[in-house]
């Protein structure tokens, strides 16, 4: 009994020392620097350290030590490239390393699902839950713990006395009162009780990362095999049902390859951009229906998956909608040749990817006969690959860079360039309109998009300048101060410009002097963890 109560004592003072070297961590990233939201990043390495060091268990597992691996590349990510997306997975990655060592098999995503749910529905608690758990086997050590007890019912008398008359003689000693004036603790202010909510919000997500909270009684997943007991989903009907739906499908595919791929010419009209932009959701949609029918009808183990007819129809039928999604995918791109190519439209076509991934595992599935956990593990796998790739890749400089090198005033074949869609990206447009802009293009258009570079240019600097530092806008600046030569123009003054370029008219003077309508000079001075070239950039725009 004695080493079971003092061996929590021992994990939980190193659990507290943890939390502290957390709470500084965050304090010096997000408070003293701050770095947001790629202090974000820097906080998620030291809570990857702590568990660590503070659950062994996690590193002498395979799996719990690669699902830590994956949480500190996560974290790392939203130091590089700071995204929703990456601060989601770095809380999926260390949930998983956290609670891997305490579960026999990896079993499949769903109940995966619900033990990091409750995982995280319970953390809220924990520090509670645990004050109360101390608290009792505090009083289960009540024989230890009297002497303590005695000793401050002891000091209590002499030192309440000792302050009492140390306050009568700060009322007639104006020396004494000064001495114990100038150790009062300051009063609280803003940045003092925002400075204690960080660390209280640390403090209770370092304490949930190091305690973990697991649940027992979770929800099966669905087998998903035998004959559905579903009114209407008989062999017969369901064989009709494949019949007609491969014609149905077969119609839509053939005007697709006859339109899309340029075989016959639209009906008058109806422009390939007008016919590529109305089919391409709807399209995905019903690929996703018949996902969902074959999981439904044609269970594995069920008589009519049996059928080797009906085997022999999914598969034209899943092929076809394969062919489908590729015309969908085809449709998008048309779309945005015709047009231009945004971050929404690079998302799509990788959702499209993962569509027809998982129609391919769902035919599998049935042909094989493997299970629903199976299925879902599957396709967790493939959204997890993708999605880990697009935490590390730019979405919005890729979909940038293109829409300049094709732009038409660029001698490109695609549509006019929106200079508002570039202004509004923020960073990520900046290196390629810097590229459009060394082009020489001359003109008016190669005056707004000057203007645009600098608004992006001058926010991207006062960005990181306000906190907001991250590797990959430190990259951009370096490189922009050497394409540039460090001359990277005048700080945009005035009203500024428009998002395309355009100047906008000064305001009617009213006699308020310049106040009203003069930018303020920002300084540009790099935060702590910034890169060496805002100094350059700085000195530069000042000369």
């Amino acid at each position: 009994m004695t080493t079971f109560l003092q061996r929590p004592r021992g994990t939980i003072r190193l659990k507290t020392a943890l939390t502290i070297a957390v709470i500084a961590v965050g304090d010096i990233a997000l408070f003293q620097h701050e770095l947001f939201p790629a202090g974000l990043g820097f906080l998620g390495l030291a809570l990857v350290g702590a568990l660590a060091i503070g659950q062994p268990s996690v590193l002498r597992d395979r799996r719990a030590l690669f699902a830590l691996v994956l949480a500190a590349a996560y974290a790392f990510a939203m130091i590089y490239d700071a995204s929703l997306l990456a601060f989601l997975l770095f809380g999926v990655a260390l949930g998983m390393a956290l609670l891997l060592p305490r579960t026999g098999v990896f079993d499949d995503g769903w109940r995966w699902f619900q033990r990091l749910f409750a995982h995280g529905f319970i953390s809220v608690f924990g520090p509670v839950l645990d004050a109360i758990r101390i608290s009792r086997l505090g009083r289960r050590r009540h024989a230890r713990s009297s002497g303590w007890r005695r000793t401050v019912q002891a000091l209590a008398l002499p030192i309440v006395g000792s302050l009492v008359f140390l306050w009568l003689f700060a009322l007639a000693n104006p020396v004494l009162d000064g001495w114990i004036a100038s150790l009062a603790l300051p009063e609280p202010d803003e940045d003092f009780i925002v400075r204690m909510f960080l660390w209280v919000v640390t403090a209770w997500i370092s304490w949930g990362v190091l305690r973990p909270r697991m649940v027992r009684l979770i929800l099966g997943t669905f087998d998903g095999s035998g004959d559905p007991a579903l009114p209407g989903f008989t062999t017969a009907s369901i064989l009709i049902s494949l019949f007609a739906f491969n014609a149905v499908f077969l119609l839509q595919n053939a005007m697709d390859a006859a339109w899309l791929w340029g075989f016959v010419a639209l009906p008058d009209g109806m422009t390939l951009a007008e016919y590529a932009h109305r089919g391409a959701y709807p399209l995905v949609v019903t690929a996703l229906l018949t996902a969902l029918f074959v999981l439904v009808a044609l269970r594995p183990g069920s008589t009519t998956a049996a059928q080797p007819l009906v085997r022999r129809l999914v598969v034209v039928w899943i092929g076809q909608n394969l062919f489908l999604v590729f015309n969908a995918a085809l449709r998008t791109v048309d779309y945005v040749e015709a047009y231009s190519l945004t971050v929404l439209r690079i998302s799509a076509l990788l959702w499209m990817v993962l569509v027809a991934i998982g129609l391919v595992l769902v035919m599998w599935r049935m042909l094989a006969g493997k299970s629903s956990g199976w299925l879902i593990n599957t396709n967790l796998a493939a959204a997890g690959m993708m999605l880990s790739g697009v935490c590390f890749v730019d979405l919005g400089a890729v979909a940038a860079q293109w829409n300049v090198r094709h732009a038409r005033e660029a001698g490109g074949k695609g549509a006019q360039l929106d200079l508002c869609y570039l202004t509004f990206q923020d960073g990520t447009s900046l290196l390629p309109l810097i590229e459009l802009e060394r082009q020489k293009i001359g003109g008016a258009f190669a005056e707004r998009v000057n203007n645009a570079r600098r608004q992006v240019h001058f926010r991207l600097i006062d960005r990181m300048n306000d906190g907001g530092w991250q590797i990959l806008d430190a990259h951009r600046l370096d490189k922009a101060a050497e394409l540039l030569g460090g001359d990277i123009g005048p700080r945009p003054q005035g009203r500024g410009y428009n998002c395309d370029g355009n100047e906008l008219p000064p305001e009617p003077d009213h006699g308020d002097g310049d106040a009203a309508g003069t930018a303020k000079a920002v300084e540009l001075a790099p935060p702590a963890f910034a890169h060496a070239a805002l100094p350059t950039l700085t000195q530069s725009r000042e000369r």
